[in-house]
């Protein structure tokens, strides 16, 4: 059986209301003066003063998201039926119809006013929320804000009238491997679990879709159920929030992951208050190799070697140069660059952040200024339409904040096309979101209002050659109206 990354949320879909069990969470242990145990007694200890400490600010969420379908003939997939009705076929004969998917997840209270912090997948496309304390306490659920890109959100309970429990939050950066921890949820809504275990891995990145990942890995039991749930140190305090597991079979394989909780904070604060904006760095570069460590005579492979760097952006008006190898950030190393990315995106918009560089074999320190991705060129978005392959997409120039909020390269450049509407020429074209129209009829495309003039000179013809860039590769075509 093949092994898979899953969200650690489970989900019962049905055509009509069910009780069911919520989530739970999970938490963290770790010994601060780091030795072992060095008695009978001291190996006796239990750890169920951390349980008890910390078991209450663990809740469970359940969540209500009612999906409309059309159903579909039962002869849908006979293939006789498909080669002269196609797709239209199934919808011909259905009639639209609803049915309720039930979630169950995790939450972590951090505020005595009835503040969670939870994954963004929990609660995606919920249209009721209902937390349950561990008290048994119930209480309905509003949606401060979520962030798809780290899969955090933040809910606040409704009428709250006395002070919750609420956990303390840790320094992801202090964690390291070996650290014994704690895991307390809900797995498959069997009701709480504690389990046990370390920190297996630090700075894990491909793990899930999110563009932020530098993922603290345990061995702790975490299965469906479990998302949104607390990873708590051995003095009780929030380490991370557990979000992913590596599963052959849909449970626990003893490899889980969570999102740090020094990204938690930053994701959280952006998100009560409304501002949400990270900084951005105007760079790029690989990790470097065994080989590429021999080339810049390097006492071994770490660091990322900057390869690009856009005009203007942080990291040029910082002094960084094509070549250099930039090895730790605030003095927290970073060896690839999706933790170069993690380690700027979780620092506040003040100030500098301090740059370790290796050039030609010196080293150097640089200092980045920590500011938001500006809207420059400005995005000029708009619809197209007439008679031209483009009528009915919507395009925008790229800019840095753009990119930014598609998780895209921040050093891209062009007309991006943001989206295609059904029945439309341009559908008719194949174009795609995410496509980069680079050249009409000969003309090279730079600007919407570029696009646009050739557009409109091009109408009168009913011939058309353009060329897009679709995932790094440029496509030709011609087309007939």
């Amino acid at each position: 059986m093949q092994a898979r990354w899953i969200p650690t949320i489970f989900t019962i879909a049905v055509t009509c209301l069910m009780a069911v069990s919520g989530p739970t969470s999970i938490a963290h242990a770790q010994s601060e003066d780091r030795r072992l145990p060095s008695s009978e007694t001291e190996i006796k200890m239990s750890l169920s003063p951390l349980v008890k400490q910390t078991a209450p600010t663990v809740v469970n969420i359940y969540t209500k998201k009612v999906v409309s379908e059309r159903a579909r003939s039962p002869f849908f997939n006979d293939p006789f039926f498909k080669q002269f009705f196609g797709d239209r076929f199934g919808g011909a004969f259905g009639a639209p119809r609803q049915r309720v998917e039930r979630s169950l997840g995790s939450g972590v209270i951090v505020s005595g006013d009835g503040t969670i912090v939870t994954n963004h997948h929990v609660i995606d496309g919920a249209s009721e929320i209902r937390v349950v304390l561990h008290d048994n306490r119930e209480f309905d659920a509003d949606l401060v804000g979520s962030d798809e890109r780290t899969d955090l959100a933040v809910l606040k309970l409704r009428g709250v009238e006395a002070e919750l429990p609420s956990i303390t939050f840790g320094d992801s950066d202090a964690v390291e491997v070996g650290d014994l921890v704690l895991a307390i949820g809900n797995p498959f809504g069997v009701g709480q679990t504690v389990t046990s275990g370390i920190v297996s891995a630090l700075a894990r990145a491909g793990v899930t879709g999110q563009d932020y990942q530098s993922f603290i890995q345990t061995d702790a039991a975490i299965n469906p159920g479990n998302s949104g749930g607390a990873l708590i140190d051995i003095d009780g305090k929030l380490i991370g929030v557990n979000s992913a597991i590596f599963t052959k079979s849909g449970g626990s394989n003893g490899i889980g992951f969570a999102v740090p909780v020094n990204m938690v904070k930053v994701v959280m604060r952006g998100l009560i208050s409304g501002d949400l904006r990270r900084p951005w760095f105007g760079a790029a570069g690989q990790a470097v190799t065994a080989d590429l460590a021999s080339s810049l005579e390097l006492d071994r492979p770490h660091g990322v070697l900057i390869s690009e760097i856009r005009d203007g952006s942080p990291a040029e008006r910082g002094g960084l140069h094509p070549g250099d190898v930039v090895v730790a950030v605030n003095g927290l190393a970073v060896d690839n660059p999706n933790e170069l990315k993690f380690r700027i995106a979780t620092l506040e918009l003040t100030g500098g952040a301090e740059l370790s560089v290796l050039r030609q074999g010196a080293s150097v320190m640089l200092t980045l200024p920590l500011e938001v991705a500006p809207e420059l060129p400005a995005r000029d978005e708009s619809i197209l339409e007439g008679r031209n392959p483009f009528s009915g997409a919507k395009i925008a120039n790229m800019n840095p904040a753009l990119a930014d909020e598609l998780g895209t390269n921040t050093l891209s450049t062009g007309v991006v096309v943001l989206g295609v509407a059904r029945d439309s020429l341009a559908r008719r074209t194949r174009l795609q979101p995410g496509d980069y129209i680079v050249e009409i009829n000969g003309e090279a495309i730079d600007s919407v209002a570029r696009l646009k003039e050739v557009v409109t000179a091009g109408e009168r013809s009913k011939d058309w050659k353009i060329a897009v860039k679709r995932d790094g590769k440029v496509l030709t075509g011609e087309f007939t109206l």
